[in-house]
């Protein structure tokens, strides 16, 4: 009986033993474990330094086509979508009024044409009779002196060729009056034949017909667009980027243009023209982005995302950019080593939109950095044990 007790006993010593024996394993490798931290390793590749950008697609060329007269539109010869060249034939507006005053205008000059003939011609008459006066004056006066004739007589003769001079005079001004009418005629039929013209509206540029903003029948004023015309060569991405970003974005720097309408069909471009004022609000600059191959089918205001590439690196030693930490003022990552943290200060190059980092010195190819999210890093402390996994 003493025996099947101290038997019971020891079975339940054994039993205990073994519960806190597990219970203490339990321990060490819950809560009194090292924590486990994922190890990455800093690894040599390829970077490209990129801003993003958000925008939309527009022009720097947009035209609005109108007329420089009223008048009635009675054909259109384009519509939206059309591609145009300089001087193609648009739209027509009635002319009627207009073509009727080139023809009085066209009178008007033929009209003074006519009596500038008739002046000259009078002007002619006068010389050719001054002439004449001149000589009988002369040779009157050469008699009265040697009085062969009376002096009334020559005084008459010297008379009538004063007269004359008057006419030619008079003549001489006529034709001068007959010479400005004709000029202001000319004008008028300039202007006439000008609005006529202004009733043919022709492409000022090549380019692509945006809007058609008026219809067969509507009435035109001036300034008043029948038509938007946007030069395809100067389709541009206008994008807002972050005041933060702007180290390294200077005008021609190649761009990668991401439109909505083929999303992942990267496009080539280059930086065109940078903003020189920033919005107050956003904190954000102004970036013009142009395609280096003019857009074939384009949508003004569609939605675009655009990189700008501000550096590259070939076989450069990289780690995540979440690894990167600040310690005591000082950027760095944590080694793991033998199972324990180490603090090792870098310095940081370049970062990709993978989000891959360049360490420029401070570390070594192959090294082994312990990555976690903010607030565990945070707690990180020299000589810390950790687990590492991958």
């Amino acid at each position: 009986m003493n025996l099947l007790q101290s038997l019971a006993r020891k079975k339940v010593y054994l039993i205990w033993l073994v519960v806190v024996v597990t219970v203490g394993i339990a321990l060490k490798m819950t809560l009194l474990a090292p924590p486990r931290v994922k190890v990455v390793t800093a690894e040599k590749r390829d970077l490209t330094a990129q801003v993003y950008g958000n925008g939309t697609v527009e022009a720097k060329v947009v035209v609005g086509v109108s007329s420089k007269i009223t008048g009635r539109i009675v054909e259109l010869y384009a519509d939206q979508g059309d591609r145009v060249k300089r001087g193609q034939l648009l739209a027509k507006l009635e002319n009627d009024d207009f073509r009727h005053q080139q023809l009085q205008s066209e009178a008007g000059v033929s009209r003074s044409a006519a009596a500038l003939n008739v002046e000259l011609a009078n002007l002619q008459k006068a010389r050719t009779n001054q002439v004449l006066a001149e000589k009988n004056a002369q040779r009157f006066k050469a008699l009265s002196e040697k009085n062969f004739v009376s002096r009334l007589e020559a005084e008459q003769y010297d008379t009538a060729c004063q007269v004359v001079r008057e006419e030619v005079a008079r003549s001489q001004a006529a034709v001068e009056a007959a010479r400005m009418e004709q000029r202001a005629n000319s004008a008028g039929l300039g202007v006439a034949r000008s609005k006529v013209a202004d009733t043919v509206i022709y492409a000022p540029q090549d380019g692509v017909i945006i809007t058609r903003d008026l219809e067969k029948g509507a009435t035109v004023s001036p300034g008043l667009t029948i038509f938007t015309l946007a030069d395809p060569r100067t389709v541009w991405v206008k994008a807002n980027v972050d005041e933060s970003s702007l180290q390294g974005v200077d005008v021609g720097r190649k761009a990668i243009i991401s439109l909505r309408s083929s999303s992942g069909v990267p496009l080539p471009g280059h930086v065109a023209r940078l903003g020189r004022q920033s919005d107050r609000v956003t904190e954000e600059l102004e970036v013009d982005v142009a395609f280096d191959d003019p857009l074939k089918n384009f949508r003004l205001g569609e939605q675009s995302d655009l990189y700008i590439i501000t550096g590259m690196k070939k076989d450069a030693l990289t780690l995540p950019a979440a690894a990167i930490v600040t310690n005591d003022k000082k950027s760095g990552v944590w080694v793991v080593a033998d199972g324990r943290l180490a603090f090792k200060a870098v310095s940081v190059g370049i970062t990709d939109r993978s989000n891959f980092s360049e360490i420029v010195t401070g570390l070594d190819a192959g090294a082994r950095v312990a990555v976690a999210s903010p607030p565990e890093m945070a707690k990180f402390k020299e000589g810390q044990k950790v687990r590492a996994v991958k």
